[in-house]
């Protein structure tokens, strides 16, 4: 039997279905995007068929057009299929809670001023595989990049993944700028193949340069901190590290190296998305009202491009230079990912953790093993490392 949209359905689900669904998702979600496209689907398509598997497919499209996180933008672009616009609102909310309660109640014991041996060891173990998980977010994108850089060019596809992965391992803050060029690059020869002028590419609204916080205090700087994770986080949440990372350790000082590490595996074993890993930056810099800030900034975005622009994302997926931008964008944040395991790796700080990363690194490449199961067990390592007394002082 096709599936059906909700334009086509008999019956519109309820609201307190949308909120029941979808908070479902939001509390068995995890392991990612992979895990929640494919809960999505089987929920829209399969089990409900609200919609068809085309219909589902052209939302996953969709969404990966948009920056931030591409998951939690289908979860709030599918209940506003089946529901309209007050569907998003509780889809997505229902969606993105479950996580945000859970990774909040963990940044509380890990944060606290004197957790005991057993909470750092865990914490650092986890943190350990955090680089390996990078690496292998990374390595998941590649093959379908280099087939699409068939038709674009894979010289400058290995050439747009090489500037991420060195941006993100060098260049901190401005890994944005180094993301934002290839998508220039790669725009400026597709205009120039079809005889059309670049001058406009440069014609940027000088408020997007604009933007400062500086002396506004420390929920300003949480919330602009939250903003760019929202914004900038296309590909992945791992995209957005190296700039969170050196945001909430080196400028403002809210976190250190190794707190920052347990942030990021907080933000893999929790449901729901990665990039729930801001809200433990914002609980470091300001407690719970940080935490929850941090998650409103953040996640707005999504919200806004699905409320004001969902209907307009089937015109803007057939705009020739929406998919050069994109053509740009793809492989530099595949590079980026890739990248983002040097600064990790190199914020551990005890001999031991470089053994549980390499072991990390077996399970994910070698057993293949999920990447819950890798953190629960590198988190595990480090609890028995830490009960033996191999835990040194941080």
């Amino acid at each position: 039997m096709p599936g059906k949209s909700a334009e086509d359905s008999v019956v519109a689900p309820s609201l307190g279905t949308v909120l029941r669904e979808w908070g479902r998702i939001g509390c068995i979600g995890f392991g990612g995007p992979p895990t929640h496209i494919a809960l999505l689907r089987k929920l829209c398509v399969q089990r409900r068929e609200w919609l068809s598997d085309q219909e589902f497919e052209d939302a996953i499209a969709a969404c990966n057009l948009l920056p931030g996180p591409a998951s939690t933008q289908l979860a709030i672009f599918t209940a506003w299929r089946v529901r309209g616009r007050a569907g998003a609102l509780v889809g997505g909310a229902a969606f993105i809670l479950p996580g945000l309660v859970v990774i909040l109640a963990l940044a509380a014991l890990f944060l606290t001023g004197s957790p005991p041996a057993w909470v750092r060891g865990a914490g650092a173990g986890a943190g350990a595989a955090v680089a390996a998980v990078a690496v292998h977010a990374g390595a998941g994108l590649i093959p379908a990049g280099w087939r699409r850089a068939a038709t674009t060019g894979r010289v400058r596809w290995a050439l747009y993944v090489v500037a991420g992965v060195v941006s993100a391992a060098l260049l901190g803050p401005w890994l944005v700028l180094v993301l934002l060029g290839c998508c220039v690059v790669e725009l400026t020869v597709n205009r120039a193949r079809r005889g059309e002028s670049s001058a406009a590419l440069f014609a940027v609204p000088a408020q997007s340069w604009a933007a400062t916080v500086a002396g506004a205090g420390v929920f300003a700087s949480v919330a602009w901190v939250a903003l760019k994770v929202g914004m900038l986080s296309y590909g992945g949440g791992f995209v957005i590290i190296p700039l969170m990372q050196d945001d909430a350790v080196n400028t403002y000082h809210w976190m250190s190296a190794g707190e920052f590490l347990n942030a990021v595996a907080l933000g893999q074993v929790t449901p729901g998305p990665v990039v729930q890993t801001v809200a433990v930056v914002g609980y470091a810099a300001a407690g719970l009202t940080g935490g929850i800030l941090a998650s409103l900034v953040a996640f707005a975005p999504s919200f806004l491009f699905i409320l004001f622009g969902a209907r307009h994302f089937d015109r803007l997926r057939g705009n020739p230079n929406v998919r050069a931008f994109l053509d740009g964008a793809g492989p530099a944040a595949v590079g980026a990912i890739l990248g983002s395991a040097i600064p990790l790796a190199l914020s551990l700080t005890q001999g031991w953790q470089y053994a549980v990363l390499a072991g990390a690194g077996v399970l994910l490449f070698v057993l293949r093993r999920g990447v819950v199961t890798t953190i629960l067990a590198a988190a595990a390592a480090g609890t028995v490392l830490a009960l033996a007394g191999a835990l040194l002082p941080s």
